[in-house]
């Protein structure tokens, strides 16, 4: 018996029957499987995904505040690290399969622009007569077509419920339109249906945190706020840790995000698993086919924590600081988009044969939107300066 057949085993004897097993993957429909002795479909996808170059172009990528304002933000690694944790967290308390869980969170911002959703709007815009620019589906088309690691194919060649996850990949700001290949199943898995709440719970719990360290809130104007999940959190805080006041800012907003979490997870975990009792979630199947999301909080708390989200969308994300640089990280993406409409030569070289050989001006704006999203947000802010300023910057690191 091989390694990956003992794993695959124990997934049968310890996850849940609801839980995606790696023996039962639909497989790579792209290029087809790949055995491994020592590792599981998803265990393979995970890695493929973490060594990826792309990958690791996240930890120079936006979250919520730019990479030249400071090196004590999230950036979109840290972000997709967070989700990623979120994930197994709840995988491991409802006996889910954690791999994939893990590939798809690792995954799901991989299409990401630099900029943050400043970036994707400007995209979006630009190629709003060919189909917009949607992240998520972007992040398919990474690991499908545009990351380059194999010399027989392009992409990562991964299973079919990890592609799946990160095309219906869900959210208050992320609502794709499924490819039709996704199509035949009314609902996603349930690790994928896990990253979709982990997603939101993690980058709205520690924006919180990132907007207290940079002084954009102070805990005093949430104690004010009218919302009972963020009193309950307070009053937990005051419970557990009756000195809370003594300490600085920083230990302070810590130890808030750390309640806010655990109160967040616990509730999902708990509402989930009275899901899978009151619907009777037996299988793969059936939860796939249940007209709703399985994985979910309970309404009360969701509505408390979209509540969260619009205050730190109209305090924190729209303050002015935040607004400036946004709209600096638009014009140089839409700058750059145009020159180089106008001048491909200009283009690496692998991205001008792409440019050249598309049949059509749609085509060759689809393959721009390639070269920039891949951009980090210092590459894109370099890149700028030496096209259109008097100074310029030798890029030794030129992308082909």
């Amino acid at each position: 018996m091989t390694a990956r057949e003992f794993i695959e085993i124990t997934e049968e004897t310890k996850l849940a029957p609801y839980a995606t097993k790696s023996a039962r993957s639909i497989g790579r429909t792209l290029y087809g499987n790949e055995p491994d002795d020592y590792r599981t479909c998803f265990q393979r996808d995970r890695d493929r995904i973490l060594y990826s170059k792309v990958f690791k172009d996240l930890q120079h990528k936006t979250q919520v505040f730019l990479i030249n304002e400071g090196d004590f933000y999230r950036t979109r690694l840290t972000h997709t690290l967070e989700v990623a944790q979120h994930a197994r967290t709840f995988a491991r308390a409802l006996r889910l399969n954690e791999d994939l869980c893990e590939a798809i969170a690792l995954a799901h911002d991989l299409g990401h622009p630099p900029f943050g959703h400043a970036g994707e709007e400007t995209l979006n815009d630009l190629l709003k007569d060919d189909g917009g620019f949607e992240h998520n589906l972007q992040s398919l088309r990474v690991v499908d077509f545009l990351e380059k690691r194999y010399q027989h194919y392009d992409g990562l060649n991964l299973c079919f419920e990890t592609r799946e996850g990160i095309a219906r990949h869900n959210t208050t700001h992320d609502h794709p339109d499924t490819p039709p290949e996704f199509h035949s199943f009314p609902r996603s898995s349930l690790e994928a249906q896990v990253v979709n709440i982990a997603d939101p719970l993690a980058y709205c719990a520690h924006d919180l945190e990132d907007a207290l360290n940079a002084g954009y809130l102070r805990l005093k104007d949430l104690r004010n706020m009218d919302n009972p999940l963020v009193s309950r959190v307070f009053e937990r805080c005051r419970s557990k840790y009756p000195d809370i006041l003594q300490a600085d800012t920083v230990l302070q907003s810590r130890i808030l995000v750390r309640t806010l979490i655990e109160e967040a997870n616990i509730a999902v975990i708990q509402q989930t698993s009275r899901n899978i009792a009151q619907h009777g979630i037996s299988s793969v199947e059936k939860a796939r086919n249940f007209p709703e999301d399985i994985v979910a909080a309970p309404a009360g708390i969701w509505e408390n924590f979209d509540a969260l989200k619009t205050y730190l969308f109209e305090n924190v994300y729209r303050k002015p600081q935040v607004c400036i640089m946004n709209e600096k990280g638009k014009l140089i993406i839409r700058r750059i988009f145009h020159h180089l409409e106008k001048r491909p030569e200009m283009l690496p070289r692998t991205y001008k044969i792409r440019f050249d050989e598309a049949p059509d001006p749609s085509g060759k704006r689809r393959i721009l939107a390639d070269y920039i999203s891949g951009m980090t947000d210092r590459y894109v802010m370099d890149l700028h300066m030496m096209m259109f300023e008097p100074y310029e910057k030798v890029m030794f690191e030129f992308r082909e």
